[in-house]
């Protein structure tokens, strides 16, 4: 995990149309970088559409989403196509920026264990220091949990 009130670092990735974008991009917003296992999974889907029902309300507190999987730009194409995505869901398959990250770990899933994509969220300010960590993600209240935190900046 990213200490709390360091600088976020930053990375170039492409998104789901190719275009290569940096935490730099944004600085002057706020930023959810948020990092998810799978596209088109049940909970990252379920994440994603979160976000995507919640994008009016975070764009007018000045909140900017990425997701970030180890995924394709074309799995992120057909994933984004596919539920009406609105915003960057960038390719890392390399892993690094994932793992740089602290969202690179051991998982179970139906009695096995292997390492994968955690999900794992930071909330960025504006001047690209990091305020939050969420370790523990609810794929259907996340969105709400982030607009009551920036609320309170």
């Amino acid at each position: 995990m990213i200490p709390l009130d360091s600088n976020a670092p930053d990375f170039s990735l492409p998104d789901q149309d190719g275009e290569m974008r940096s935490l730099q991009d944004f600085r002057g917003k706020n930023i959810v970088l948020y990092f998810y296992p799978k596209d088109d999974t049940p909970g990252c889907t379920k994440e994603a559409c979160n976000f995507r029902d919640s994008y009016h309300e975070l764009q007018k507190k000045d909140v900017v989403i990425l997701g970030v999987s180890k995924d394709t730009i074309a799995s992120h194409k057909k994933f984004a196509e596919k539920y009406k995505l609105t915003f960057p869901l960038l390719s890392n398959p390399e892993k690094n920026i994932i793992k740089e990250y602290g969202a690179w770990g051991p998982k179970k899933f139906m009695g096995r264990e292997f390492d994968g994509t955690l999900r794992i969220s930071y909330l960025i300010d504006k001047k690209g220091i990091v305020i939050k960590s969420y370790p523990k993600v609810n794929p259907l209240l996340h969105a709400e949990e982030i607009i009551k935190d920036v609320e309170s900046l």
